[in-house]
C-alpha cells in the first residue's frame, strides 16, 4: 500500500514537539518519528553554515499529503524549511491504518 513520507529538520525539540502534536491532532498524519539531533552543514545567504538540528518523519496518506507539506510550510520557524517528500509501500496493515487515522471526521 503506498503511503507519504515527509521529512524536514527544525532547531531544536520544542519545536519538534510542538510541530509533531500539531499535526497530529489536525490528522494530518499518522504517526511523526523524532530521527534525533543531526548537524547539518548548508548553504545560506552566501557563506557554508552549520547547525544542530532535530529531524522528523512524518507518515501520511497521499490524500493528506500536500495539506501537510503546507502545514509545515506556514509553522516552520525557518524562512526556508527543508520539506522533502516521497512515496513509499507500507504493509497493508499499516498503510491501511495511515489512511484510517489521516481521515478526517464527518461533522453533521
Amino acid at each position: 500500500m503506498s503511503v507519504t513520507l515527509i521529512l524536514t529538520t527544525v532547531p531544536d525539540t520544542a519545536v519538534a514537539d510542538k510541530l509533531a502534536a500539531d499535526a497530529l491532532a489536525a490528522r494530518l498524519c499518522a504517526c511523526v518519528t523524532q530521527l534525533g539531533a543531526v548537524q547539518s552543514h548548508y548553504h545560506w545567504q552566501g557563506r557554508v553554515e552549520t547547525a544542530q538540528e532535530i529531524q522528523l518523519l512524518f507518515k501520511t496518506s497521499a490524500a493528506r499529503a500536500l495539506e501537510l507539506e503546507q502545514y509545515i510550510q506556514t509553522h516552520h520557524p525557518y524562512d526556508t524549511p527543508e520539506v522533502l517528500s516521497w512515496q513509499g509501500m507500507a504493509s497493508a496493515a499499516y498503510g491501511q491504518w495511515i489512511l484510517a487515522e489521516t481521515q478526517r471526521p464527518l461533522h453533521v
